[in-house]
């Protein structure tokens, strides 16, 4: 099976380690990885602030460059979530038929790295080990929009789909934090306009994973970790964080 491999354009700038984590992990089940270097952004910033007319040449681009692959993945639920929920109702009337055919074909083929692992792969659980409490966060497009978790709204306990994979490794203990469905305060620019409310938010979610007894917190987006991350070291906690990609590669390879 070949995947085109979509690459957000923070994880490519700033942790380059989660894409080579997805390309290791998907290349030691047997999947041959495309990656075209002529991708870039998604476009996902300009719509989260309001500048929907800013993304659509991204959309295009984004349309001409994966738009006959059967499969794209993604390791990260907001940007497959961008594609596959967003792209559509942003361009509007605005497509030509061929490009409507595109973006019809892209809600279907795009997925977030687990989803992929999980439904099209059919993997019932990850092999190898990772002796370390981990607390699972539950990124808000993740959870929300491609629906990657189950349960009640107010408690969700583990995401089926990223639980179970990670629940199959030797020597892991997943720690659940209290009101684990909640945000982390990142929100792209809104941890940005809003950062004293981003920050309690943030703060929030760590002390809960400490409670937990989490000694690593893990996520399907690097930008939630990313925003987690920032206060750990600000804080001094005693917490790291590892994309989900990055646990799964490292307990294969161990």
């Amino acid at each position: 099976m070949k995947v085109g491999l979509f690459i957000p354009c923070y994880v490519d700038q700033c942790y380059p380690q989660v894409g080579m984590a997805t390309v290791e992990l998907l290349e030691r089940l047997g999947v041959e990885v495309d990656y075209p270097e002529d991708q870039t952004c998604c476009g996902q910033p300009m719509a989260n602030s309001g500048c929907g007319d800013a993304a659509i040449p991204l959309i295009e681009r984004f349309a001409r460059i994966f738009g006959d692959h059967e499969h794209v993945v993604c390791p990260s639920g907001s940007c497959a979530s961008m594609v596959r929920v967003h792209y559509r109702t942003l361009i509007g009337d605005r497509a030509s038929p061929e490009l409507r055919a595109r973006l019809d074909r892209l809600a279907r083929s795009t997925r977030e790295l687990c989803e992929f692992l999980t439904d099209v792969l059919e993997l019932e659980h990850a092999s190898g080990r990772f002796a370390h409490k981990v607390g699972l966060h539950h990124s808000c497009h993740g959870l929300r929009e491609l629906r990657l978790g189950s349960g009640s709204e107010r408690r969700i306990p583990r995401f089926d789909k990223v639980g179970r994979l990670l629940a199959g490794l030797d020597g892991i203990e997943l720690v659940e934090p209290v009101r684990s469905d909640e945000c982390c305060g990142f929100g792209g620019t809104f941890a940005v306009t809003e950062d004293a409310v981003s920050c309690a938010m943030g703060r929030d979610r760590l002390a809960a994973h400490e409670r937990a007894g989490a000694e690593i917190v893990t996520a399907v987006d690097m930008s939630c970790l990313m925003h987690l991350d920032g206060l750990i070291q600000r804080d001094r906690r005693p917490l790291r964080v590892m994309h989900v990609a990055e646990i799964l590669a490292a307990a294969a390879a161990a």
